[in-house]
């Protein structure tokens, strides 16, 4: 695969800012396709038809197939909307992406707990608010992870592509790692190095 513009950029940063930008393995996976295509609108849709196929089966099994594609077909619009205010909202707030390798933990049980309120929901015959906590829960992770870490970083390769410079009127460029400086986490390195 030819390497892209962003890419080569990238390359020349320092170490902090290329593994900011480069993210994480769901990033890879979008920012392999052209940025025009790989842009906050289409990951939330994206994030919105697996959440649709997520509920399929669950639709099946309570015979209730008929809402099924309603359902699917607003959950993607709604993603596909998020991913456009966060679109929007990076553009104009000019902050850094995060790294969410450490605040997955938090996020990860919330689809599976929405799935599992869904779930009691269809089987109780629930409707209103149990529901829209159900559905709440299951679609809540992608959005916000579109929201705080792959817009701000597809607006800055964004403007790399374009030769624009992508740090301009950022207050900061990168976040600190839980805010513990380099010298610390230096003398923690030599500390298990030199225990071993």
């Amino acid at each position: 695969m030819a390497v892209t513009r962003w890419q080569e950029v990238i390359e020349g940063l320092d170490e902090e800012h290329r593994h900011m930008l480069e993210g994480g393995i769901l990033s890879s996976l979008f920012l392999r396709y052209p940025l025009n295509i790989a842009n906050p609108v289409f990951v939330g849709g994206f994030y919105g038809i697996l959440i649709g196929v997520v509920l399929l089966p669950l639709y099946v099994s309570f015979d209730k197939m008929v809402n099924w594609p309603e359902q699917a077909f607003s959950l993607v619009a709604l993603t596909a909307i998020l991913g456009a205010a966060s679109m929007l909202s990076s553009v104009m707030l000019k902050r850094p992406p995060m790294r969410l390798e450490d605040r997955r933990k938090y996020l990860f049980p919330f689809p599976f707990l929405g799935l599992l309120i869904l779930g009691f929901a269809n089987f109780y015959e629930f409707e209103g608010v149990v529901k829209t906590v159900g559905i709440v829960s299951l679609a809540l992770p992608g959005p916000i992870y579109i929201q705080l870490s792959y817009a701000p970083r597809w607006r800055i390769l964004y403007r790399i592509q374009r030769d624009l410079d992508p740090f301009q009127g950022m207050k900061i460029t990168i976040y600190k790692v839980d805010g513990e400086s380099d010298s610390q986490a230096d003398s923690d390195l030599d500390e298990v190095v030199g225990d071993a």
